[in-house]
């Protein structure tokens, strides 16, 4: 796997869009970053200039942040659907969470909202950015 860039938004993909104000999304994109296969995942917030413009492109409202959504080949992901597809990049044996896919997305997408509603409660939220290791940093795209 490797990046493209987007013919419809022009940015490298593929691209997590995560809520960075969340520490369950915050931790999340962590272990995404040490536990990719090969490092190819680009991530946003979505609540930057380019998550926003995303948001715009793909018809979800402005206040979006429900799930975190992936971006790959200019098709957008959301809900455990999304989750699934970043598994595909990451190493043995969370690759193997793949195997999930069959079972039925709605089924899927109950755990998921269940999940992501209490997100904040459970999790907490954060008003500063974390600071990532500078071997990561191209990887953000924060425009």
């Amino acid at each position: 796997m490797h990046s493209t860039y987007s013919t419809i938004t022009n940015h490298p993909q593929p691209l997590v869009l995560f809520d960075g104000q969340c520490n369950l999304c915050n931790k999340s994109v962590q272990f995404i970053l040490k536990n990719e296969k090969n490092a190819v995942i680009y991530f946003t917030q979505i609540k930057s200039e380019l998550g926003q413009a995303i948001l715009r492109i793909y018809k979800y409202p402005e206040d979006y942040n429900s799930s975190v959504l992936f971006l790959e080949n200019d098709v957008i992901y959301s809900e455990s659907e999304a989750v699934l597809k970043i598994c595909a990049f990451l190493k043995s044996p969370f690759r193997w969470f793949v195997i999930f896919r069959i079972t039925p997305s709605f089924l899927r997408n109950v755990l998921y909202r269940f999940i992501a509603k209490r997100r904040l409660t459970w999790f907490g939220s954060t008003d500063t950015c974390w600071v990532m290791q500078k071997k990561w940093s191209h990887r953000f795209l924060t425009k």
